[in-house]
């Protein structure tokens, strides 16, 4: 394969996934095995995979804030709680055989799926003491999602999106807003983590990044332009793909 057909590939598969992953998640689904396929083993492909993360999500916010839709102070006290679950799933993603998690999640985004389409209670709806409860619950589901995406990163916006819209009772439109701060915020120090034991080719991860950076501005714009039901058929399929996929039916 020719070097040109090589930065070629990153830089639209990049694309098409920076989109994907801004206005639904799995497009790491697409850039890991292409990574691999470039002839990365796993460990070097998933740490690759983490500079086009950055950089994504980076632009993400950008194009939010643009459109004037952003809040960081909340973003920011969310993305903490996700902080030490990433180092320690970073630091073990290449000792941990994923399968099994795999097929586990699989099974959970088809769930996932058909609860999305489940009309959610206005906030008005909800007693005080209940929305309290919803809050708190969502600390420990930060820190445990914040290992997953540490640790293996494919899937992990469905799981985000899920747990912020069920229950902080957003718009997915917010929803997505919060989503690419978080991922950007902990990605930093995952990042960090294979840096330091040598898993990220950056030549690869730049071309990579380049792409999934315009996907990501774009994907921004049509998420707020399009509003929750846009969003919600495109996360919806998405979902259902990478299930298939992932259950070993694709």
């Amino acid at each position: 394969m020719s070097e040109m057909t090589v930065i070629t590939l990153l830089f639209i598969v990049g694309a098409v996934a920076g989109f994907i992953n801004v206005n639904a998640g799995g497009g790491s689904s697409l850039t890991l095995p292409l990574l691999i396929f470039l002839g990365l083993d796993g460990a070097l492909a998933n740490g690759t995979n983490r500079v086009g993360i950055l950089i994504q999500n980076m632009f993400a916010v950008s194009s939010f804030k643009q459109q004037n839709v952003s809040d960081f102070k909340e973003s920011f006290i969310l993305s903490l709680f996700t902080l030490p679950g990433a180092i320690l799933g970073a630091l073990v993603s290449t000792k941990i055989n994923d399968i099994w998690f795999q097929r586990i999640l699989g099974i959970v985004m088809i769930g996932i799926v058909i609860t999305m389409f489940i009309p959610k209670k206005k906030q008005s709806e909800l007693n005080e003491e209940l929305a309290r409860k919803r809050r708190w619950m969502m600390y420990p589901v930060l820190l445990g999602i914040g290992f997953y995406g540490g640790f293996i990163q494919v899937g992990v916006g469905f799981l985000f999106m899920s747990s912020l819209y069920h229950l902080l009772q957003l718009s997915l439109v917010h929803v997505n807003m919060h989503k690419v701060f978080i991922v950007f915020i902990y990605t930093i120090p995952s990042l960090l983590v294979f840096m330091f034991t040598g898993n990220v080719n950056w030549t690869y991860g730049i071309i990579l990044a380049g792409g999934m950076a315009i996907g990501a501005w774009w994907g921004a714009r049509a998420s707020v332009k399009g509003g929750e039901k846009f969003i919600r058929y495109i996360l919806a399929f998405a979902m259902v793909i990478m299930s298939i996929k992932l259950l070993g039916m694709l």
